[in-house]
């Protein structure tokens, strides 16, 4: 198969190509070349810009794309029409964050999506979802019974640039007391970056249309359990404390971000984001590797990279993400504190 990758050498793009050249297909990348521009030496490049430079992809054609870095509606737009009739099959990267309603569990691919007020806005940080939504609707306009849409949760693993996931087998490999989130049976959600690398391959393949929401893992996994899996594979002496919510937001504890995969049940705008239902993305053949794994490699490239901390600190590469040794530190105590007064 002749597949396109709109990126191909960050994070997402980079496990595409991954598993399609493994599939024995031939890759192209359309990229500018700014991001890891030396990987793939014998895979063909195309240089351009998905906003406003796409002339180079005229006049050439393609069994299937795959668009994992679609984020504006003119942009998706753009390429889809220039792309309408050079590829049979579009797979669309969207996002879990384009449904409207939280607060309740197990929602499924039919719940309603976020509506823009404007439509016309370009704001990605502020309006992530509702651009997703709306490139959902573009490439489904462009490519009638012809796309896949791939509404993606947190996706986690090696290169993975974010570091949400990767805080939590970073702190628990250093050991000492790790702060913690309660409850620990609290279900979580996030798929491995190779799980759906694949699978997005594998929907171009098929020619495999709908909508699915592609998360994991299956079966589910809880705080607890990931937190004790990261404690076994490192070979940590971390013990856990499992901090209530209230106090947590009582001191303004950031969620998701200083505290990530932490979202507080009390906030109804986002209380169950990690409760979707994936069972249409599994009857469509997506599959999740073992917990331990994505843990094991996932360390492992940490410690390959450059820019990662220096061993016993718990600060990543991506100083937006985590919490703070000395901040962790101070409200351990604290919350030892308020319950050894309390069980006096």
């Amino acid at each position: 198969m002749k597949l396109l990758v709109l990126g191909g050498t960050k994070f997402l793009g980079r496990a595409v190509v991954d598993a399609a050249l493994e599939r024995g297909h031939e890759p192209t990348l359309f990229n500018r070349g700014q991001t890891n521009p030396d990987l793939y030496p014998g895979v063909e490049r195309i240089r351009g810009d998905r906003d406003g430079q796409l002339s180079a992809l005229e006049g050439r054609s393609w069994d299937a794309v795959v668009d994992p870095s679609g984020h504006v509606p003119r942009v998706v737009r753009a390429s889809g029409e220039l792309l309408a009739s050079a590829v049979d099959h579009y797979v669309f990267v969207s996002s879990i964050s384009v449904y409207r309603d939280f607060s309740r569990p197990r929602f499924d691919e039919d719940a309603a999506l976020i509506e823009l007020e404007d439509p016309s806005v370009e704001d990605v940080q502020e309006h992530y979802g509702g651009l997703k939504a709306l490139c959902e609707r573009t490439v489904a306009d462009i490519f009638p019974a012809r796309a896949a849409i791939v509404r993606a949760g947190l996706i986690v693993g090696p290169h993975d640039p974010t570091d949400r996931f990767t805080y939590w087998p970073v702190r628990v490999a250093r050991g000492g007391e790790v702060l913690a989130p309660g409850p620990p049976e609290r279900r979580i959600q996030f798929v491995d970056v190779r799980d759906l690398g694949d699978w997005l391959v594998r929907l171009a393949e098929h020619r495999t249309a709908g909508a699915y929401n592609a998360t994991g893992p299956i079966p589910p996994v809880s705080f607890g359990e990931l937190l004790a899996e990261c404690r076994r594979v490192s070979g940590s002496d971390a013990t856990i404390t499992w901090v209530e919510e209230d106090f947590l937001l009582e001191h303004r504890v950031g969620q998701w971000m200083e505290l990530p995969l932490w979202l507080a049940q009390s906030d109804l705008e986002w209380a169950h984001m990690q409760e979707a239902d994936v069972s249409r993305a599994v009857a469509a053949g997506l599959r999740f590797r073992p917990l331990a794994e994505t843990i094991r490699d996932t360390l492992a490239w940490h410690a390959t990279r450059q820019d990662a901390a220096p061993t016993g600190t718990t600060a990543l590469p991506n100083a937006s993400v985590g919490m703070a040794a000395g901040r962790e530190a101070a409200l351990l105590a604290e919350w030892r504190a308020r319950t050894n007064a309390a069980a006096r």
